[in-house]
C-alpha cells in the first residue's frame, strides 16, 4: 500500500470554548488530487494552519511525508499557495521565481519552464506591480511548483483567475499529480473542483462529514439520478401512465430513481423508443452531494 504524504489522524483544536477542529482524520496520496470543501467557518483554514505548522493540535496528530508539520523536513517536502498572494512589487516575475528558488535551494535552471507552464514567459521580466490579481496567482503557482515539492496545499487557488486560466491552473495541477506529487486544495467553486479532483472532503463545523469520490459519496446518500424523457407530440400521456414521473410540460417527463436502477429503467425506455424524441440522465453532481452533507447552520461567516 502507497504510503500516504499527508497523514492527518483524529485532529482536534479548539480556541478556548470553539472546537475549531473535532476528530478530523484524513489522507492524501502520491498523485492524488483532494478538494476541501466547506462552508465559512467549517475549519478548512484551521487545519491548514494546523499542516503549516503553525497551531498545534490540542489531540491527534499530523504528518507531511512522515514529518511533523513545521519541522524543516516538512516544509522541504511542501509548498503552499495562499488564496492572496503578495510578492515585493518592484521585483520581475523572473527575479521572484530566482529569489524563492534560492531559499529551497532548488536550481535556477527550471525557472524558464515555470514561468512559460503558468503562461507568464512574455511578463518574465516586468515588475509584480504591474501584474494583474490574476497573473499574481500564476505566479504565486509558479512559485508553489519550484522544486517539484512532494505536497502542493492550495487555498482558494483560482481566485482572481479568469475562465481559461482556471482551466490552465488545472492542467497544471494535474500534470504535477502524474509526477506524482499529492495536491490538497481548498474552494468555493464546486463546478470547477468537479472533475478536476479524484475525491472530496467535506468539513462542516470543525467534523469531517464525508471523503471520497463523487460516485463513492452519491452512494452513500442514496442521492437519486433524473432521467428527462421527451416524447414525440402527444405520447407524454401513455409514458406516464407507464413508467410514473412528472410532467414538465406538454412533452417532457422528469423521472427519478435510485442509481441501481438507472439501468433498468433505461431498459424499459427501450420498450418505447417508437415515441421518444430524446433522453437526457442527470446523475447527482458535486452541488447535490455537498448539500446532502454539509450540514452548516451554526457555521461562522
Amino acid at each position: 500500500m502507497t504510503q500516504s504524504i499527508l497523514d492527518i489522524r483524529n485532529v482536534s483544536l479548539s480556541f478556548g470554548p470553539l472546537k475549531a477542529l473535532d476528530g478530523v482524520t484524513l489522507a492524501v496520496s502520491p498523485g492524488e488530487r483532494l478538494a476541501l470543501l466547506g462552508h465559512n467557518g467549517a475549519g478548512k483554514s484551521t487545519l491548514f494552519k494546523a499542516i503549516l505548522g503553525f497551531l498545534a493540535p490540542g489531540e491527534g496528530t499530523i504528518t507531511v511525508a512522515g514529518h511533523r508539520p513545521g519541522s524543516d523536513a516538512a516544509r522541504i517536502a511542501m509548498s503552499y499557495l495562499p488564496e492572496v498572494v503578495s510578492f515585493p512589487q518592484s521585483l520581475t516575475g523572473r527575479e521572484v521565481l530566482a529569489y524563492f528558488s534560492g531559499l529551497r535551494g532548488a536550481s535556477r535552471s527550471e525557472i524558464n519552464g515555470l514561468l512559460d507552464r503558468v503562461g507568464l514567459a512574455d511578463a518574465a521580466e516586468r515588475r509584480v506591480r504591474t501584474y494583474s490579481k490574476g497573473m499574481r496567482q500564476r505566479l504565486g503557482l509558479a512559485q508553489a511548483l519550484i522544486g517539484a515539492p512532494r505536497l502542493l496545499l492550495l487555498d482558494e487557488p483560482t481566485s482572481g483567475l479568469d475562465p481559461v486560466s482556471r482551466h490552465d491552473f488545472y492542467t497544471v495541477i494535474a500534470e504535477a499529480a502524474a509526477r506524482g506529487c499529492a495536491v490538497l486544495l481548498s474552494s468555493h467553486g464546486l463546478e470547477e473542483v468537479q472533475g478536476q479532483t479524484d475525491r472530496v472532503a467535506i468539513l462542516s463545523r470543525g467534523r469531517l462529514r464525508a471523503s471520497g469520490t463523487l460516485a463513492e459519496l452519491a452512494a452513500a446518500a442514496a442521492l437519486r439520478t433524473t432521467i428527462r424523457v421527451t416524447a414525440k407530440q402527444g405520447h407524454a400521456d401513455r409514458l406516464q401512465a407507464d413508467l410514473g414521473g412528472r410532467r414538465v410540460n406538454g412533452c417532457r417527463l422528469d423521472i427519478d430513481c435510485a442509481p441501481d436502477a438507472k439501468l433498468g429503467l433505461l431498459l424499459q425506455l427501450g420498450h418505447h423508443r417508437d415515441v421518444l424524441h430524446e433522453i437526457d440522465v442527470f446523475a447527482p453532481g458535486l452541488n447535490d452531494i455537498y448539500r446532502h452533507f454539509s450540514d452548516h447552520e451554526g457555521d461562522q461567516a
